[in-house]
């Protein structure tokens, strides 16, 4: 029913906490069904991800800025938000609830997209189980590799 790489791409968010890779592989979906479109769902996900990662890295200039383009698309995506099975509402509070956090220098949490599929659910648990990775559990903020992937990593 949901996209293979969406599913990937939340079993990364909620299980790795691998927000580098959420881009990269809900990137790859993006292009294929609706490349060019910078308004899709598909890039406010990626986008909410991205500003995480910067989040997390400390980088509050970069989540700020990222926040608020977050809340720009989100309004004209309702309808699409509802439809990869996210609750609107709840997320439009989270994300408002995180730029307060941002705006205030408060430190990085982990966050959790409000998912009320719980078929799609089941499947993101399934697939972070498969990775031996626990659904839901918080970034681990020791882990360098993690929190600086786009500078380590190799191309």
């Amino acid at each position: 029913m949901y996209p293979e790489k969406y599913i990937e791409f939340l079993a990364h968010f909620h299980g790795t906490r691998d927000y580098f890779e959420c881009h990269e592989v809900l990137e790859e979906h993006w292009k294929l069904v609706e490349p060019k479109n910078r308004l899709s769902v598909w890039v406010l996900l990626i986008q909410i991800a991205v500003c995480l990662y910067h989040y997390r890295r400390g980088n509050l200039r970069g989540a700020l800025t990222l926040i608020n383009r977050c809340l720009e698309k989100l309004e004209p995506n309702f309808y699409h938000i509802e439809n990869v099975g996210i609750s609107f509402s709840l997320l439009s509070n989270k994300l408002e609830e995180m730029k307060t956090q941002i705006e205030k220098g408060y430190s990085y949490k982990s966050m959790n997209l409000p998912i009320k599929d719980e078929k799609l659910r089941e499947e993101v648990q399934i697939l972070c189980r498969k990775w031996n990775v626990a659904y839901g559990s918080p970034s681990n903020l020791q882990n360098n590799y993690l929190i600086h992937k786009h500078k380590l990593r190799k191309k």
